[in-house]
């Protein structure tokens, strides 16, 4: 889900009409004062699709999903390393056949216990081709995904038959391979258990989502605000510090930060480009940049043959090399950014499967050898590369004009590479959810789990639920699947960078920088935090 640029189907979001300020208001939305009843104000983006645990895959979504939600794991804030939460264990014996044990005394927000069939519905509803559910392809490790989500599109099962409910705080669960990385994967947000509510009045509770997290969703209007608030019967040992969130939207992130040092907003989670010079005089150490489990890439529309052809991975790897990464993260990004030389992150560390350097050459900036390549691989489809881009969050332009330029240099034709921005994330992810990409596009991801896992199948496994581009190659696929079937940890990490290695050698997306996870508050707040998917640890937060 915390993927950037993962695929989504847009279906319009229910908003819940209220007395809402607009994106100026007033920050302060207190409550109380700092005894831990006060409320604070950050900005957001509205999500694309409505807040269905296993629908929402990008960023803004999971914002909140984190709040509402706890599942089996979660995911430490500072190390990213997974932890019991629901779960009292998890046991296996053969990477293949897992046994779920709950802790005792868990309770949705409406007062409905979560039990194993919370989680055994939720999951058989993700899973199901008829629900349309963007997280799907996370439970195809589990045996019957393909009854219940064939590619044939012709449904012959409604539940997965690897799923079974023992008792009210046992189930167990079969997998169609060995995954010894699965439990580490159960604290993304598409496994949250769901209650009855969900399944008996859909749409009443998509208007207000009920979940089992430390926060309730008091209101959400589209386009302005979400009110979330503190839930006091809340069962786990990660309460809220303070009395809720209002999440303001913003479809810029310049005004986001006009308005905390104006003292209208109390939390900005995306410092602008424009911003990072001055940041530090005007915040001091209010002002927070962390390593990040991101990686911004530009993915390849492979669904159009003139971006997959013969010798098209020249070009690819030729555009690789016009890019100036240092000057772009230097001057654009006043080095809160670092340049990428493998495709995924050095948060996941040597053991974790990080290797600096795998890309090579291919990620140097060489104009010489850029020129040679394109031209070997046939030249630039049309003529010009078209970058595409959402304009309203992240200071896309800045960077893309900035890559551009680079390519342009390189290339000795200033109108051989221009922006193509889009109004809104949402339309840019309709779009290319749509397959209508004519080239180049920004994929940047953030990881859903830190393992070397998430950054590769989920991109680039054939018809994988985040593979934007349709990239397809048998031999990735291949050594993916047995990577994964690998119980050793440190030979299953050596046989995904195998196949990392083939992802290199086609140059499948081009790797640009890894990204930081910045932020900036005020006077108001104290422990404030980004976790290593860069999102705000909010129930930390104190204000006052």
């Amino acid at each position: 889900m915390r993927g950037i640029t993962h695929a989504r189907w847009a279906a319009g979001a229910v908003a819940v009409a209220f007395a809402a300020t607009g994106c100026g208001g007033g920050g302060g939305s207190s409550s109380g004062g700092g005894n831990g009843t006060a409320v604070l104000s950050a900005s957001w983006g509205d999500p694309q699709n409505p807040l269905e645990p296993a629908n929402t895959n990008e960023v803004q979504g999971g914002k909140v999903l984190d709040m509402v939600f706890r599942g089996l794991k979660k995911y430490d804030p500072k190390t990213g390393k997974a932890q019991n939460m629901l779960a009292e264990s998890i046991d296996t014996k053969d990477s293949k056949n897992f046994t779920v044990r709950l802790k005792d005394g868990w309770t949705f927000s409406n007062g409905e216990k979560v039990t194993a069939g919370s989680f055994v519905d939720a999951w058989n509803y993700g899973a199901s081709l008829k629900n349309n559910q963007k997280n799907a392809y996370f439970f195809g490790y589990i045996d019957g995904y393909d009854k219940v989500h064939p590619d044939n599109g012709t449904q012959s099962a409604d539940t997965l038959s690897g799923l079974k409910v023992v008792d009210a705080r046992t189930f167990t669960v079969r997998l169609n391979q060995k995954f010894s990385g699965f439990p580490d994967t159960l604290g993304y947000a598409a496994f949250a258990p769901l209650p009855r509510a969900f399944f008996t009045d859909h749409a009443g509770w998509l208007k207000k989502p009920v979940g089992d997290g430390p926060y309730t969703i008091e209101s959400y209007t589209k386009g302005s605000q979400m009110s979330l608030k503190k839930w006091d019967g809340y069962p786990g040992d990660d309460k809220p510090r303070n009395g809720g969130v209002t999440l303001k939207v913003y479809t810029d992130s310049n005004t986001a930060y006009t308005d905390l040092m104006a003292g209208n907003l109390d939390l900005v989670d995306d410092v602008p480009a424009a911003q990072l010079k001055n940041v530090r005089n005007d915040l001091g150490d209010r002002y927070i940049n962390t390593p990040a489990g991101i990686i911004q890439t530009l993915a390849f529309p492979y669904y159009d043959k003139a971006w997959n052809k013969p010798g098209s991975e020249k070009v690819r790897t030729g555009l690789s090399m016009a890019i100036d990464r240092k000057q772009i993260t230097d001057t654009i990004f006043n080095k809160t950014r670092t340049p990428a030389t493998d495709w995924t992150s050095p948060v996941l560390g040597t053991q974790g499967g990080y290797k600096a350097g795998l890309c090579g050459k291919a990620c140097e900036h060489n104009p010489t050898e850029a020129r040679k390549l394109i031209r070997e691989g046939g030249g630039i489809p049309g003529g010009q590369v078209k970058i595409t881009y959402n304009a309203d969050t992240g200071s896309h332009k800045e960077w893309v004009d900035a890559v551009c330029h680079s390519i342009n240099n390189a290339l000795g034709n200033d109108r051989a590479c221009v922006g193509n921005p889009v109004g809104t994330f949402a339309d840019f992810r309709n779009q290319i959810g749509q397959h209508r990409m004519k080239g180049p596009f920004r994929a940047g991801w953030q990881m859903d789990y830190p393992l070397i896992q998430n950054f590769l199948q989920p991109l680039y496994y054939t018809n994988a639920s985040s593979n934007d581009g349709k990239w397809s190659d048998k031999k990735f696929d291949e050594l993916v699947d047995n990577a994964n079937a690998e119980t050793d940890t440190a030979k299953a990490v050596t046989g995904f960078q195998k196949a990392e290695e083939v992802v290199r050698d086609n140059m499948a997306a081009i790797p640009l920088w890894y990204q930081n996870g910045s932020a900036g508050y005020s006077q108001r707040l104290s422990d404030v935090a980004l976790n290593p998917f860069s999102v705000p640890v909010y129930n930390e937060i104190k204000v006052g």
